[in-house]
């Protein structure tokens, strides 16, 4: 007699664990989100963890001009149905799997709310095996940050010592917790020129979103303003893999030891989210042959 028999200490092999989800965002074009992204993306593959790149940036894409790829097809050509979201992943050199978005495409770059779910959702059909995806967000306050920031776990804000930059981390904040219900953000401070400036930053913007808003901010750490990550960056090449010891690389690698951990929730938030029904965590069951 063949019986069903519930198990919960068994792998299981058909479908995938849940998958952290980091959007790194910072409202200002110029803080170095994709930078942060890209070095991110490099030192938690170099810890051995599974990675995929999300370039979030449709219409503006530069992942890939970041990492010196040259993508034969887009995000332009899944959108437009000629290819499928699989079939457009590359592989970088540093090992990470790279989603590329497109370039002076005016149609992504305004594309509908709709739009933007559909390419969220589209994301539960990958059969890839990963423990993190990395979102990097288009500048401003746009549908795609927004779609993008609400659908992933963790939202990692980015600043630097520039007020514009700190009134845009303000108002993306503002905007995030009031109309989309994101109460938590992690911040980092880039591009910093002493030690503690970040922190300085931190707290000028804590203090700020304390007095008027219902969200919870977490110091995470920041990246100096390091002559070879200008240098890596002209090569087309991530800091971490050109430079690991300058004090940039060093300073993301810590970053990556945090993020890797920051918890994945074990149950969906009620919204739609990255590889949502990865979270929904359910008896696994084999069949087992009873005499």
């Amino acid at each position: 007699m063949i019986e069903v028999v519930q198990t919960s200490g068994l792998k299981r092999a058909a479908q995938p664990g849940p998958v952290q989800v980091i959007a790194v965002t910072g409202g200002k074009g110029g803080v170095g989100k994709t930078s942060v992204a890209v070095n991110l993306a490099t030192a938690l593959t170099s810890a051995g963890r599974r990675v995929m790149l999300l370039d979030g940036d449709l219409g503006l894409a530069n992942v890939d001009v970041f990492l010196g790829l040259s993508p034969r097809h887009t995000m332009a050509h899944v959108l437009s149905g000629e290819r499928t979201l699989e079939e457009i992943i590359i592989e970088s050199p540093q090992g990470f799997h790279v989603v590329p978005g497109a370039s002076g495409v005016a149609e992504l770059a305004n594309l509908p709310a709709a739009g933007h779910l559909g390419l969220v959702q589209a994301f539960s059909a990958l059969s890839s095996r990963l423990d993190t995806l990395i979102v990097d967000t288009s500048a401003g306050i746009s549908h795609s940050v927004v779609q993008f920031t609400q659908a992933a776990q963790h939202v990692l804000l980015v600043v630097c010592d520039e007020p514009a930059s700190m009134t845009d981390a303000y108002a993306l904040t503002k905007v995030m917790s009031r109309n989309h219900g994101i109460r938590t953000f992690r911040v980092l401070a880039n591009m910093v020129r002493s030690p503690g400036e970040g922190e300085h930053l931190f707290r000028k913007l804590e203090r700020v979103t304390g007095r008027f808003l219902d969200v919870t901010l977490d110091y995470i750490g920041e990246i100096p303003d390091d002559p070879y990550l200008r240098r890596a960056i002209r090569e087309q090449r991530p800091v971490v893999a050109a430079f690991p010891a300058c004090p940039a690389s060093r300073a993301f690698k810590k970053l990556a030891l945090k993020a890797d951990k920051w918890p994945v929730p074990d149950c969906p938030r009620g919204n739609l989210e990255f590889f949502v029904e990865r979270l929904v965590r359910k008896p696994q069951v084999r069949l087992e042959v009873v005499q």
